[in-house]
C-alpha cells in the first residue's frame, strides 16, 4: 500500500497561481501516473504569516517549488524553502513555464536543479527518487 504524500506548492502568488492550478488539476486526471495532497496556500495569508506556513509545512511531506519568470523576486516563495530546509523536508524545483524561462527563488542554492515538468518527473520526484 502507498501513502499519497502531503505536497505543500511554493509559488509565485502573484504570477504563477495558473502554474499551481495545472499542477494540481494534472494531478486529478485519472491517467496521470502520481498523486499528492495539496496543502499549498490558496489565499493570502494575514497575521504572522510564517508562521502559519510553518504550521502547513510541518504536516507535509515535502515541498514543490514552482519556478516561474519572476520567482526570483517573490519574497514568500524565498522565505517557505528557508521554512521547509529548517523543518528538515525535502524539495525539488520544477520548471514552470513552456518557454523555458524561469527564475530559481533567492533562498535556493547554486546546485539546486530545476526539473523539467512532466509526468515521468514529477512521480519520481514525489516518490522520493531524485
Amino acid at each position: 500500500m502507498t501513502t499519497t504524500p502531503r505536497a505543500f506548492i511554493s509559488f509565485d502568488f502573484d504570477h504563477d497561481d495558473d502554474l499551481r492550478n495545472a499542477l494540481v488539476g494534472q494531478a486529478r486526471n485519472n491517467n496521470s501516473p502520481f498523486d499528492f495532497s495539496n496543502w499549498s496556500v490558496k489565499e493570502p495569508l494575514t497575521g504572522d504569516w510564517k508562521k502559519k506556513v510553518r504550521d502547513r509545512i510541518a504536516l507535509t511531506s515535502l515541498t514543490v517549488v514552482i519556478c516561474g519568470h519572476h520567482t526570483h523576486a517573490a519574497t514568500g516563495v524565498s522565505a517557505e524553502l528557508e521554512i521547509t530546509r529548517e523543518r528538515g523536508k525535502p524539495y525539488f524545483l520544477l520548471r514552470g513555464r513552456a518557454d523555458n524561462q524561469y527564475t530559481k527563488p533567492r533562498a535556493a542554492r547554486p546546485d539546486d536543479k530545476v526539473y523539467d515538468w512532466t509526468w515521468d518527473n514529477l512521480e519520481k520526484l514525489l516518490r522520493g527518487q531524485r
